[in-house]
């Protein structure tokens, strides 16, 4: 029994004083249960090994094909496909110890049936009636193009995947720099692209924009694609929509080549209800990998909820994190719907405080689950990192494990966005409080690791807008071309360049775009559906935009990879907390130093002022390097760079230099 102790989450924060016991418990609740899996299995790394026993596998030993299944309460299962030209009958599985099914196909006499690319599926027969469902641990599910049904396929690649070479380890050194993306709406053609596609024809204008990293989102088998892959129902498939698993690990190995690490965005809070092609009710009743009841339906998103506390629901959901990381070698995950799976109430509350975060309503299993998943992935792979998808601020986090927290590297700055949304939906532009500003892109607990985003694809989704869009709305159709000046046009860019560099600048340890978001590209994402008459015109990338001479998107994207240029040259992200210089409240203009740099916004409709005096760290010479004034980005060109700006002394050892402080500016210098 472990003794009880201050952990060092506690100790680095007196706030959570009055709830160390329950901290100590969630870190003896989660040791409890690591020793539980170690004496059983031998190792947390055996544990997670599932996926190479359940399923369908070569036993070069036995010489023939086994398949297993877990499901403990069905009363038959039946193996049927190509093989046996889909007779439900004549292969009854065995069941084995602990509700685990078997079959063996013997290689003599199956090696001309059971073949590469053929279809299977496995017919239960429950207490619910008889259902043809696909192999939970399927490494490929396919949709026939005419009956629209899904089936597992039978993948025997004739050569595995030339990994050789594939060295790529995440630098330590270098902070995240994200890319979020979706291979099927990345290309330009109204269709589904796919992941070769996304490796020759994106890649490159990622590596060039400056990202180190891409979050792929929709892996893992979907039935709906419109879902954005957040209704996963094989979580062992990568989607066939775009390709073969060999087209998704070359995916990963360009990228890879290119300096670029691939997050994969997991979903393990929760699965689809189908039956057909899903988990749902897998041996015929009510929970299995679900919880049953009320308890396994999510009262928002129409699906069912993991039951976390069960020993092979945690094996499948840590194997399937060892089998990304290993078979595809991705270099880590952001887990989606991170506040929904540690609280019963999923979030759906008014206000957080020190009890709610530790004492009402929460999923301990969940979080037993995600302590566990933290651990296996940096032992697999120490350099990965793992991102949350979490609102609620849970204390501890981005804490180890082994300090009392949950294990993640960063969690996403989830309230940028709404931040950004909210005041340009409600507030005029002189009514833009600075002080507001500032503090919300700080607005986080220090030393957790935050991933800072002004937009991410919810933000881009029909029922709402871009930020782009939202500050140009329908003047983007009419009033992009450089012959055109247009008032709205001309303040949606400048405004576009000034939030995404005060969100990077000032509100994480990490920075995220979303594909196209980077050149504010307009309109929403519509997935195709009855709605729309299953039209692809919006769920694409219009790539041409960007790189159109005659229209102002161009001046986006090159002010977005001249900030991503600076944010690395300058280590912004990993810099010490930034400091505040001054708020004119006046003339809308703040000024802040961080990373040796000097930053000044004029957030002030109109109001440009000659020879204003601004205050910066110390006495001496300055030089601008970055304007968003400049032609090259859209601006007017009011600002010159040839100049050099002396400080002279101030008060307090500062220095006070003098610039001509443009409206709707924001101007980077650096002490020469």
């Amino acid at each position: 029994m472990i003794k009880f102790r201050r952990l060092q989450l506690v100790k680095d924060d007196p706030w959570l004083e009055p709830v160390e016991e329950e901290i100590f418990n969630r870190y003896l609740r989660y040791k409890n249960r690591l020793s539980q899996i170690t004496e059983q299995f031998g190792s947390l790394l055996k544990f997670a090994n599932a996926h190479n026993y359940f399923g369908i596998h070569f036993s070069k030993k036995d010489r023939g094909w086994y398949y297993r299944e877990w499901a403990p309460r069905a009363r038959d299962l039946y193996f049927l496909g190509d093989f046996n030209h889909w007779d439900r009958n004549s292969h009854r599985m065995d069941k084995k110890e602990n509700g685990i099914w078997e079959i063996f196909l013997p290689f003599e006499q199956y090696k001309d049936k059971f073949v590469h690319g053929s279809r299977v599926k496995v017919l239960v027969h429950g207490n619910n009636g008889w259902y043809e469902r696909i192999p939970v641990y399927s490494r490929r599910v396919v949709q026939d193009e005419n009956t629209k049904d899904f089936a597992a396929q039978l993948w025997f690649p004739s050569e595995p995947f030339d990994w050789t070479d594939d060295n790529y380890r995440i630098p330590n050194h270098e902070p995240p720099l994200i890319y979020e993306c979706h291979v099927g709406m990345a290309q330009e053609e109204p269709r589904v692209g796919t992941y070769r596609e996304f490796a020759d024809n994106i890649l490159p204008h990622i590596k060039a924009c400056g990202y180190n990293m891409i979050q792929v989102m929709a892996i893992a088998e979907h039935p709906y694609y419109g879902s954005f892959g957040y209704h996963v129902s094989n979580f062992f498939a990568p989607s066939s929509r775009f390709g073969t698993p060999e087209d998704l690990k070359y995916m990963i190995r360009k990228a890879h080549e290119m300096g670029i690490g691939v997050i994969m965005d997991v979903v393990h809070s929760h699965t689809v209800k189908n039956y057909n092609e899903g988990l749902n009710d897998f041996d015929g009743e009510d929970g299995l990998y679900t919880h049953p009841g009320p308890r396994g339906h999510h009262p928002a998103w129409d699906s069912r909820l993991f039951d976390y506390g069960k020993t092979e629901v945690l094996q499948f959901l840590l194997s399937n994190l060892a089998y990304w990381l290993k078979e595809f070698h991705f270099d880590g995950f952001r887990f989606d719907g991170v506040t929904s799976m540690i609280y019963f109430h999923h979030g759906f509350v008014d206000g957080w405080s020190r009890e709610r975060y530790f004492l009402e309503g929460v999923e301990w299993d969940a979080l037993i689950y995600l302590q566990l998943a933290n651990t296996l992935v940096h032992k697999l792979r120490p350099d990965a990192i793992t991102i949350a998808e979490d609102v609620s601020g849970m204390p501890g986090i981005c804490s180890p494990v082994n300090h009392g927290g949950i294990g993640f590297d960063y969690r996403l700055g989830m309230g940028i966005p709404d931040f950004w949304i909210k005041i340009i939906k409600e507030k005029k532009d002189e009514d833009w409080d600075l002080g507001e500003l500032y503090h919300t892109m700080l607005d986080r607990k220090y030393g957790v690791k935050t991933v800072a985003y002004c937009e991410s694809h919810d933000q881009a989704l029909v029922g709402d807008k871009t930020i782009a869009f939202r500050l140009m709305d329908q003047e983007m159709y009419w009033h992009m071309t450089d012959a055109d000046p247009h008032p709205v046009i001309d303040r949606g860019i400048a405004l576009h360049k000034m939030i995404r560099m005060l969100t990077i600048s000032l509100g994480g340890e990490a920075y995220l775009n979303f594909m196209g978001n980077e050149f504010g590209h307009p309109e929403w994402i519509d997935f195709p559906r009855e709605g729309n008459r299953w039209s692809h015109w919006y769920a694409r990338r219009q790539w041409s935009l960007a790189y159109n001479p005659k229209l102002k998107y161009k001046y986006l994207l090159a002010f977005d990879n001249a900030m991503i240029r600076l944010v690395k040259d300058f280590g912004i992200l990993t810099a010490p907390w930034p400091r505040l210089l001054n708020f004119d409240h006046h003339n809308k203009t703040m000024v802040f130093e961080r990373a040796g740099l000097v930053f000044l916004f004029n957030w002030h409709p109109t109001l440009s002022i000659p020879d204003y005096a601004f205050p910066v760290p110390e006495p001496g010479d300055y030089r601008i390097v970055l304007c968003s004034d400049d032609f090259i980005f859209g601006g007017h060109g009011r600002i010159h760079h040839h100049i050099t700006y002396h400080a002279i002394p101030g008060p307090d050892g500062m220095g006070v230099a003098r610039i001509y402080n443009t409206n709707r500016t924001l101007i980077v210098l650096k002490k020469t």
